[in-house]
């Protein structure tokens, strides 16, 4: 009878120990839950700073199609990009939760999202996801988010034989990070790819007040300003008493290792096409 007590003991213990487990782990679950809810509300009321906070430092976005999104820098301007869209709606759904240890957790669910375009259709998207979690000082936050598009890509590359037609409502943009140049710069890729050799087609959209410093590229690169006011001068050094304005429709051609900097007035969008790879050099031509 004392050992079937004994017995007896040791197995409620051991229950009462995963229950206790379970408890936490759900309690995780509702925390991971809560902030979803939270990172949602933010984005519907605009609240970017919010967003970021929800988030680690050095959290990662990993989206279809797109480069890398690392960093708050980034992932601000990437989220202040997209919500500018015209009536640009998202919202997401967990399908399971799985709490791996204290501090990591594993989220899937499906995700829809859509916008006006600048033709006045919606233009709409969805998918599944998976976000990763990391407890930080009790917090959880996102440290990698991966949606994955089910949508069919839309005609935005009208392929007939070697002819392309991309209406502009449909490119994707991403934050360009490039080490010595303040964030903020939004880049689209029109045709081609940029970092391979052969003829490459893209467009970088500056916001208003911005600088880039003394740079230079190994091929020669063809630049038509489609809006706003564009800053640019060629030259070893920043001599802001040379820079020149040019306004949609100006062209400009720079030829390779040509030292130039710039900036622009107002939010500016320019289209640079050329010949690759596409290259970014800091410091004086060559």
């Amino acid at each position: 009878m004392k050992f079937a007590t004994k017995t007896r003991a040791v197995v409620l213990l051991a229950l009462a120990t995963v229950g206790q487990g379970a408890l936490a782990q759900s309690a995780d679950e509702r925390a991971i839950r809560a902030a979803d809810e939270e990172w949602q509300r933010a984005l519907a009321a605009r609240d970017i700073e919010k967003v970021v906070s929800l988030h680690t430092p050095d959290a990662i976005y990993m989206l279809s199609h797109q480069p890398l999104i690392s960093g708050s820098a980034a992932i601000r301007a990437g989220w202040t990009e997209a919500l500018k869209l015209p009536n640009y709606t998202v919202h997401w759904t967990p399908t399971r939760i799985d709490v791996a240890s204290p501090r990591v957790a594993t989220e899937y669910g499906t995700y829809t999202e859509s916008y006006v375009g600048s033709d006045g259709k919606t233009v709409s998207d969805g998918g599944n996801y998976v976000t990763i979690w990391h407890k930080v000082n009790g917090k959880w936050l996102v440290a990698v988010d991966a949606p994955n598009t089910t949508t069919p890509l839309p005609a935005m590359a009208t392929e007939m034989g070697d002819a392309q037609l991309t209406p502009s409502s449909t490119l994707t943009w991403t934050p360009l990070s490039v080490p010595g140049f303040d964030p903020g710069v939004m880049l689209a890729v029109v045709n081609g790819d940029p970092s391979k050799a052969g003829p490459y087609t893209l467009r970088l959209k500056f916001p208003a007040g911005y600088r880039f410093p003394v740079h230079w590229h190994p091929n020669a690169e063809n630049v038509t300003v489609l809006s706003g006011s564009f800053q640019l001068a060629m030259g070893n050094t920043a001599d802001w008493s040379q820079i020149k304005i040019y306004g949609p429709g100006d062209f400009i051609y720079a030829p390779p290792r040509h030292a130039h900097f710039g900036g622009a007035q107002t939010e500016t969008v320019v289209q640079l096409h050329g010949t690759g790879p596409f290259a970014i050099n800091l410091g004086p031509g060559q």
